[in-house]
């Protein structure tokens, strides 16, 4: 792709674009999809690239997405008119329109004839791959779609099982799907080396949090006992309402405490909130927000 004459807008989008595609194409055979967040068949087709993409990462295929609201520069430069629109990259030029290949068999097969005529490296890019399958396990779990997230997150798994951080999201995504007993076993059965892992940690403190989850009986009645004068019960309530899912309440229960009586049970409420924002991601815009309301209490 040219660069002479660019501003400098577009030569940071060329540059994004040589990272994520060209250079990743000079080995291996890269799926190019041009997508948008409001576009329906594009949220269709996503999970077919991604389960294809991850079948065949042994033989050295990636998937890379570009948004065209936030890339229309390159979408231009591809004369991309109307979306899903999805190419075979390598070596930097297109090889193949793959649009109409819009079921796991069609794209496939369309994949198998390609990478008999290019000399593809062969699992070339499986290191490389799970970053932006990675990314997308993450959005799908922000996304409240947990199980889709479980799935991508368990096939990056299987690409590379010393991926801390794919345990870690399959874990979360399991425990967001009310398995715990099975996100449980996972954790159980990690191997040594990635116990210490930042992001296992975190679905560890996810998990933990999750076990108090209540029925909503329990939950009622604990909401009843949470008063101004009980701050025992208060905390308890927080707990089960953030295992139950109503992160906004515990967070207001919480604050509310360190607001009357930051000290009470050495700190307990604050150290509770913050375990909640290490299980739900620190750089997560909800943790963000919380996180200026707490410095708000602490330091005026």
């Amino acid at each position: 792709m040219a660069s002479m004459g660019l501003n400098l807008e577009e030569q940071k989008a060329v540059d994004r674009f040589r990272a994520n595609v060209v250079e990743p194409s000079m080995d291996s055979l890269v799926i190019l999809d041009f997508w948008a967040e409001w576009c329906g068949p594009c949220k269709a087709l996503t999970p077919v690239l991604e389960k294809v993409a991850a079948d065949y990462a042994d033989k050295g295929v990636v998937l890379a997405k570009v948004n065209v609201d936030e890339e229309s520069f390159i979408a231009g430069q591809f004369q991309v008119r109307s979306i899903p629109t999805v190419y075979a990259i390598f070596q930097g030029q297109p090889v193949a329109d793959l649009t109409n290949a819009r079921t796991e068999s069609q794209l496939k097969g369309m994949l198998d004839q390609l990478l008999a005529k290019l000399p593809v490296k062969a699992g070339g890019a499986a290191a490389q791959d799970i970053t932006p399958l990675l990314a997308m396990g993450e959005d799908a779990l922000t996304g409240g779609d947990a199980e889709r997230a479980a799935s991508i997150y368990s096939q990056i798994v299987e690409i590379d099982p010393a991926s801390g951080a794919a345990y870690g999201g399959l874990i979360r995504a399991m425990t967001a799907l009310g398995e715990v007993d099975q996100a449980e076993a996972v954790l159980s059965a990690l191997p040594v080396e990635l116990a210490g892992d930042a992001e296992v940690a975190r679905a560890r403190t996810a998990l933990e949090l999750a076990r108090n989850k209540p029925q909503d009986s329990e939950l009622a009645a604990l909401k009843d006992a949470a008063t101004p004068d009980n701050p025992a019960g208060q905390l308890a309530y927080a707990e089960a309402a953030f295992a139950a899912g109503d992160r906004d309440g515990a967070a207001e229960v919480l604050l509310g405490m360190i607001a009357a009586d930051r000290e009470w049970n050495d700190g307990a409420a604050k150290a509770k909130l913050l375990q909640m924002f290490e299980a739900v991601g620190l750089e997560d815009p909800w943790v963000a927000a919380q996180r200026r309301r707490l410095s708000l209490i602490l330091f005026g």
